[in-house]
């Protein structure tokens, strides 16, 4: 089995000009909402003055407040392997997402010339929009991650002003997580000529690609009669490499090989990227032109060799993510999915899944610019439920234009490596399964045939049986690593994935005595430990992973789950409230990192050292009581010292358990306050390294760091600020929980706040919080006007904290 990867891209309008022949509108102001039944609101003389003002992407559900009654599900939740059911208060966040919402805008359109169409395009609306149009009804869909489009030239008003509506219903029990609520993704209007290429329509594959030389297959479906293809292709330094003409088309589409003289190969390493600047000619009258961003790389994935990036083998360090951005909820923004993947970045994660939806078109830009490989997945169901009004409900009737949209919307990005035609499906266990994963895989490779198929499967004993397994194209399985080896020997296909691991639970900061490993921990706090020891009942610790990761080279990676905590699913305390969302993540919801990343930032940044010590020390009340440290680093051997004091050296060894061989421990350290320094050694046991932590008094004062001190001045770039607290020395205050106050001033807004806790009922929006964990993180966002932007916290008996950012045009 062998895939040769396309050249990835995303179709982007060039800027609207009068010259253009295509035309984009992003709809992202002037919006009204309403939530809530809203009769004859898709009428052009609805009155909607009453309504709120929104911007879009919008998740109408964000400011809450939380509220346990908010789908409430008594249900037993099988992937947990329950065995009764119970009342769950959390699962999909406690945020008020159910119900019906309306949302109106006006946008005016040039005059259209008689052979002029007007699409509009949704890249996801949660959930069941239906669109109209000056009143009149031209397009419903049902699934909310969905990318989908309508031509609604009958329906326009040429050179008038246009409404648009949309209405959107969310049921309850039809999510296992928080899926937002709302036109949470751009909504764009194309104006182009009836002679034009298809929408989503052209399709740039590498074929061939080395060092030396690669071919650029472009394939454009078009339509019109006597036109002509010419296309320029820009290098990444934005210079010429290329340029082709094409004059016979067949079947109302035009091939083109390119040929490319020492390309730049796209990688995690080095992400090039290359455009090609399509023109549809008509004589010498340009019908339509559309400018593709791609990369030139390839794929393979073979029994012997396992899975290969331009002719390399290597293996995926990769992490699950959800689709909310935390304190800002579902809604998307450019700036929030950057900071979370420069986060994982510099942990050495090079690879993310959607899971378990269709990703943004702004992630998947973002993975190409950055360098990060991308798992695709599409559905959490087919035909059988997880859930009472789950997507079971319009599989037989919509997957296929679901799948069809989600492969040709994205098929030209580099960073998509493999597409997943579902997650954990109950029809795994089934014959009808069997037919129904060989029969999207199959839709899958009609539409895009450089890429495998995977699926997460969690079912292993009865997809070895049922032959579910034997018909994917990369068989992924969900945690069982007790049955990896067993899985290698009788599926065909000579490798497997992990397409979802560990699932260990951690809260950032948080450390429970005594320490031990255990699955479903509770405790009275409603945390779970920073020591990396608890997990679920299905699942296991970090540890268990590495060692098939390194040992099996039939094992092609593993996907994380979850590279940041997420709203709903709040595992081990699904039935107890206030659990509100996730323990799962490497990194916290407000996306500040846990102990748990440095232990995947050992393994995984093989180019960069890490040394990481834990727990804190303050533990007053405790002296002389034995407690344990434990070091993240990449180094083979380290010693720990207290107070200058030798407490002996800790080498990783390799036939003990798991977690002697990536960790560092020593179990039983009687705690005194002071210092706590490691120092990292070389294999011949040179000193190399050494971080410290120390005790820290009263605290005295607020510290402020930002992510970044420069926004764009748009009215949607984000800032995040870390606020910590430290004593008078400057030492970090680590069991910190004080009540701060946020004030910005100047070119920008308070947007919302986080502090990573997953029992806390604070909304988000409000300009205060509590620490947890002696931290929290402040979002702010820039105004459309330039100028500086004043960031203020305040606390009681705290010296005050603030920041200066700057917004430019």
């Amino acid at each position: 089995m062998k895939f040769l990867a396309p050249i990835l891209a995303i179709v982007a309008a060039l800027p609207i000009a009068h010259a253009s022949p295509r035309q984009v509108m992003i709809l992202r102001d002037g919006w009204k909402f309403h939530r809530g039944p809203a009769p004859d609101a898709q009428r052009v003389d609805f009155d909607d003055s009453g309504w709120q003002d929104v911007s879009v992407p919008h998740d109408w559900a964000i400011t809450g407040p939380f509220d346990k009654e908010v789908d409430k599900q008594t249900v037993r939740i099988s992937q947990n392997q329950e065995r009764k059911a119970t009342e769950k208060t959390g699962r999909t966040g406690a945020l008020p997402h159910i119900g019906e919402g309306w949302y109106r805008t006006r946008f005016r359109l040039p005059e259209l010339g008689e052979d002029q169409r007007v699409l509009i395009q949704f890249e996801g609306a949660m959930s069941r929009p239906v669109v109209h149009v000056n009143g009149k009804a031209v397009g419903r869909w049902n699934y909310g991650y969905a990318y989908f489009h309508f031509d609604i030239t009958e329906a326009i008003r040429s050179g008038n002003d246009n409404l648009l509506a949309v209405h959107l219903t969310n049921d309850g029990l039809s999510s296992r997580w928080y899926p937002g609520a709302g036109l949470y993704r751009k909504v764009q209007v194309i104006i182009k000529n009836r002679e034009s290429f298809d929408h989503w329509g052209t399709f740039i594959t590498t074929p061939r690609a080395t060092p030396e030389r690669a071919t650029v297959k472009i394939q454009s479906r078009f339509t019109g009669e006597k036109l002509q293809l010419k296309t320029e292709i820009l290098g990444p330094d934005g210079k010429q490499v290329a340029m082709a003409d094409a004059t016979q088309a067949e079947d109302q589409a035009f091939s083109q090989e390119i040929s490319i003289n020492n390309p730049q190969l796209w990688s995690p390493e080095t992400p090039r990227l290359y455009q090609a600047v399509l023109r549809l000619v008509s004589g010498a009258e340009v019908r339509d032109e559309q400018t593709i961003t791609f990369g030139i790389r390839t794929i393979s994935y073979t029994g012997e060799r396992g899975f290969e990036l331009n002719g390399k083998p290597r293996k995926l360090k990769g992490v699950c993510l959800h689709h909310d951005l935390g304190p800002i909820g579902t809604a998307v923004n450019r700036a929030a999915l950057r900071r979370q993947l420069v986060i994982l970045k510099e942990m050495g994660c090079d690879a993310v899944r959607s899971a378990h939806n269709m990703p943004s078109i702004e992630q998947l830009e973002l993975c190409d610019e950055l360098g990060i490989m991308f798992l695709a997945e599409s559905f959490d169901e087919w035909a059988r439920p997880k859930i009472k009004n789950g997507y079971h409900r319009f599989f037989k009737t919509d997957a296929e234009k679901d799948v069809v949209n989600l492969v040709r919307a994205t098929r030209n990005h580099p960073c998509i490596v493999m597409w997943s035609s579902g997650n954990e499906v109950p029809d795994q266990t089934s014959r009808e399964g069997v037919a129904l994963a060989k029969w999207l895989q199959d839709i899958f490779h009609r539409e895009d045939p450089t890429r495998p198929v995977t699926v997460g499967m969690d079912q292993v004993e009865s997809v070895m049986k049922s032959g579910f397994g034997a018909v994917t194209d990369v068989p992924g399985l969900n945690y069982r690593t007790h049955l990896y080896g067993e899985a290698h020997e009788r599926f065909p296909q000579g490798i497997l994935l992990g397409s979802e691991t560990a699932s260990t639970v951690s809260s950032r900061g948080v450390y429970h005595f005594p320490v031990r490993n255990g699955k479903m921990v509770q405790h009275d706090d409603l945390q779970c430990s920073s020591y990396d020891v608890e997990c679920c009942s299905w699942s296991n610790l970090p540890e268990d992973d590495f060692v098939l990761q390194d040992d099996k080279p039939w094992v092609i990676g593993e996907f994380v789950w979850t590279g940041f905590d997420y709203l709903g699913e709040p595992t081990p305390y699904d039935d107890y409230w206030p659990s509100r969302s996730s323990y799962f993540g490497i990194c916290d919801l407000a996306g500040l990192p846990k102990d748990r990343y440095y232990l995947y930032r050992s393994r995984w940044r093989t180019d960069d050292e890490t040394l990481h010590v834990l727990p804190h020390w303050n533990w007053e009340g405790l002296e002389g009581e034995g407690t344990p440290v434990y070091v993240y680093t990449s180094h083979g051997s380290a010693e720990l010292f207290l107070n200058g004091k030798s407490l002996g050296v800790r080498s990783k060894v390799k036939d003990k358990t798991p977690q002697h061989r990536y960790r560092l421990m020593w179990d039983d350290v009687p705690y005194q306050p002071g210092e706590l320094r490691v120092v990292a050694l070389d294999a011949g046991g040179k000193p190399v390294a050494e971080k410290s932590i120390r005790t820290a008094g009263v605290p005295r004062r607020i510290v402020l760091e930002a992510d970044r001190s420069t926004l764009a001045a748009d009215g949607e770039d984000l800032a995040f600020v870390t606020v910590s607290v430290v004593d008078g020395d400057g030492v970090p205050c680590p069991t910190a929980s004080h009540r701060l106050n946020f004030e910005v001033t100047g070119s920008g807004t308070y947007r919302a706040a986080c502090n990573g806790d997953a029992s806390s009922l604070a909304v988000f929006h409000e300009a205060t919080m509590k620490l947890f964990s002696g931290k929290l993180v402040v979002l702010v966002q820039s105004k459309k006007e330039p100028g500086a932007i004043t960031l203020t916290v305040s606390g009681d008996g705290l010296k005050t904290g603030t920041i200066r950012l700057e917004s430019r045009k």
